[in-house]
């Protein structure tokens, strides 16, 4: 015991006189001068560790780093700031004596007080354009055009009795020509606004070209003239005409009428095509027994039907207006789209390079024309 106390309390004084053979007092007495010792160590410590006036420095470092100029001591505001300032509280509200004191200007030109966000989410408005290719008959060709025979006559023949001599006939035949006819445009786009909207802008541009191209295919495809362009069902000159009987009022009755001047063949196969606000008026016909001659769709995917056949809404067709055909009854099957190349988009970033410039080229080759002119009839508004 004595030589663990003089090896665990070394250089404390353990032994008093008289006491030498005590082990008790010992022990009490090296607890003793240990704790003693302990407390001057914790007391040195705290003192030691004393950060009032570092944490009072601290603090005077912090005020003096948010004054205006920092370290280099407190600036007088300029007006500028000033007026910054207030604009950052105030926004379109700044006053004029103070407004003067910035620099203002319109967006394109780059004046902002303030950076604005850059939304990722386009605003588009929208385009309509006739659903022609849903209907018609959609062919693909690698050749600038497709000629397709056709019988123009029947044979002629004729009763003759058991000995009468057989008489000569003939078929007539002629031929139709679908011609594929180009559209192109091309679109200049900044390399900067290519880079900071990190591929958006690009995109918006291809979606842009499609619903442009697709709303001018879908013109040419009703109205198109066929020179340079595809021919329109509304254009051919073989479509027969139907007289409304009136030059304003739609009459249910020259719809039932044209419907049934078609072969039972081409009737039971066809469709109506009329605009939105044709068709508006057509809900409202009755026929004589009251019945409206529009029903609605009652399973989901099916067409609304008119007289029972199904209406297909063009927004290219013609409004109601004298001497106009606003309404079209057919087979569109008869109507031939021919695909020579889809919409084809190419990127040429060195032609404008020194301008900062990116090119966007876009090409689309398509035909259109009416094979079949019987297959089709328009409702003329006029009295014959």
């Amino acid at each position: 015991m004595k030589h663990l106390s003089k090896q665990a309390l070394a250089g404390a004084s353990l032994v008093f006189k008289g006491e030498e053979n005590d082990p008790d007092n010992i022990v009490t007495k090296a607890i003793a001068d240990l704790t003693a010792t302990v407390e001057e160590r914790f007391q040195k410590m705290e003192t030691k560790a004393d950060t009032s006036k570092l944490e009072d420095r601290l603090k005077a470092l912090e005020t003096k780093a948010n004054r205006p100029g920092g370290d280099d001591g407190e600036i007088e505001p300029t007006e500028e700031r000033k007026a910054f300032a207030v604009y950052l509280m105030r926004g379109d509200a700044l006053p004029a004596e103070e407004r003067k004191a910035l620099t203002v200007s319109s967006d394109p030109s780059g004046g902002y007080f303030a950076p604005a966000e850059m939304s990722s989410e386009f605003i588009r408005d929208l385009v309509e354009f006739s659903p022609v290719r849903s209907v018609a008959s959609v062919r693909s060709t690698g050749s600038p055009s497709v000629v397709y025979p056709k019988r123009t006559g029947i044979t002629n023949a004729k009763w003759k009795g058991e000995t009468q001599k057989q008489e000569e006939s003939g078929a007539s035949f002629g031929q139709a020509e679908v011609a594929v006819h180009e559209i192109n445009t091309f679109v200049d786009i900044s390399n900067q606004l290519l880079a900071d909207s990190a591929g958006q802008a690009e995109a918006e541009v291809r979606a842009a070209l499609s619903e442009d191209f697709g709303q001018k295919e879908g013109v040419a495809f009703v109205n198109g003239s066929g020179a340079g362009m595809p021919e329109g069902f509304m254009t051919n000159p073989d479509i027969a005409s139907f007289a409304n009987g009136h030059a304003a009022n739609l009459s249910p009755d020259a719809l039932i009428k044209l419907l049934y001047s078609l072969p039972a063949t081409y009737r039971n196969r066809g469709s109506w095509s009329m605009n939105g606000t044709t068709l508006g008026i057509v809900r409202t016909l009755k026929d004589g027994n009251g019945n409206y001659l529009w029903q609605p769709s009652y399973q989901a995917g099916q067409p609304e039907t008119v007289l029972g056949r199904p209406v297909i809404e063009m927004v290219d067709m013609p409004d109601l207006a004298a001497n106009a055909c606003p309404v079209m009854y057919g087979d569109f099957s008869a109507y031939r789209v021919l695909d020579r190349q889809g919409l084809s988009i190419l990127v040429n970033p060195y032609l404008l390079a020194t301008s900062g410039l990116t090119r966007i080229h876009a090409t689309r080759r398509v035909g259109g024309r009416v094979l079949q002119a019987a297959r089709f009839k328009k409702l003329k508004m006029a009295t014959n």
